[in-house]
Order: structure tokens, then C-alpha cells, then sequence
């Protein structure tokens, strides 16, 4: 039940960045009336995105970090990998680039180069999601879990 939630949790991440990131902001842009009232709202909306993805993260380290396990699941260790990428990745667009965007905007900074990075960066957090789901949802992985019945 514990690998089975975890995988829950995978998918929600990697999900919820797919509906923000590839649906409803696109949304946004194409039928709010103007750029900067879209702007201002896909930013309220990816500051609530990296909470979820930052309490998915830690959530499924907590589930998938078995220091007790004699033998890991190399596709489960390999996942970790990807959550921890996909946190950090999280924490540095929120700290890191997200303040910067605003300033470029305030100060006419250089909005197109923070623009950039920041989406690559949500890109990278998306496809390390997209990765921790698909390494833990592998029929090894499932199978070395102690938690999952068989028929």
C-alpha cells in the first residue's frame, strides 16, 4: 500500500505540472484580455504549483527512502534521483528565477532571458516527474515492493 501511494503521489506531481504548465496557463494567455493580467495570474498559479510539487517530492522521498531494504529496486533508486533533481529544480525557479522575472518587469530587467530559463527549468522539473513516475511504476520495481499482494 506504502509503494503503491507513493506511485499516487508520482503521478499527481507530474500530472498537476502537465495541466499548469501545458493547459491552463496556454489558456490564460489566449483568453485573458491582456499579457500582463495573464502573467500575473499563471504566476500566482506556479507559486501554488511548487508547494504541491515540493510536498509531492518530499512525500515520496519519505515513502521510497527504505534505509531497512537489503536489496533497492535500481529503477527506485534511480527515481530518487529524479524527485531530488525535480525538488531543486522546484525550489530554484521559485527563489531563484521567479523574484528575477518580477524585477525584469518592475525595473526592465531582462524579462525574455529569466523568461527562459525559468521555463526550461519547469521543463526540467516536469520531465524529472515524468521520470520518478515512470521508473516507479515499472513492473520491477512493483514487484520487488514488499507492500503488493499477488492473485
Amino acid at each position: 500500500m506504502r509503494y503503491s501511494f507513493g506511485i499516487m503521489v508520482a503521478a499527481l506531481w507530474w500530472g498537476s505540472l502537465t495541466a499548469l504548465g501545458f493547459v491552463v496557463v496556454p489558456m490564460l494567455f489566449a483568453n485573458l484580455g491582456s499579457p500582463a493580467a495573464a502573467g500575473a495570474v499563471a504566476a500566482k498559479l506556479f507559486t501554488a504549483q511548487t508547494w504541491l510539487s515540493i510536498a509531492c517530492a518530499m512525500l515520496m522521498l519519505l515513502v521510497f527512502n527504505k534505509k531497512d531494504a537489503e536489496a533497492p529496486v535500481p529503477s527506485a533508486q534511480l527515481a530518487m534521483k529524479f524527485i531530488v533533481s525535480g525538488f531543486l529544480l522546484a525550489l530554484l525557479v521559485e527563489f531563484g528565477v521567479s523574484p528575477r522575472i518580477v524585477n525584469a518587469r518592475a525595473e526592465g530587467g531582462n524579462l525574455k532571458l529569466w523568461h527562459a530559463l525559468g521555463t526550461a527549468m519547469y521543463v526540467g522539473q516536469w520531465l524529472s516527474a515524468g521520470a520518478s513516475l515512470w521508473f516507479l511504476s515499472r513492473p520491477a520495481a512493483a514487484a520487488a515492493s514488499p507492500d503488493i499482494t499477488r492473485d
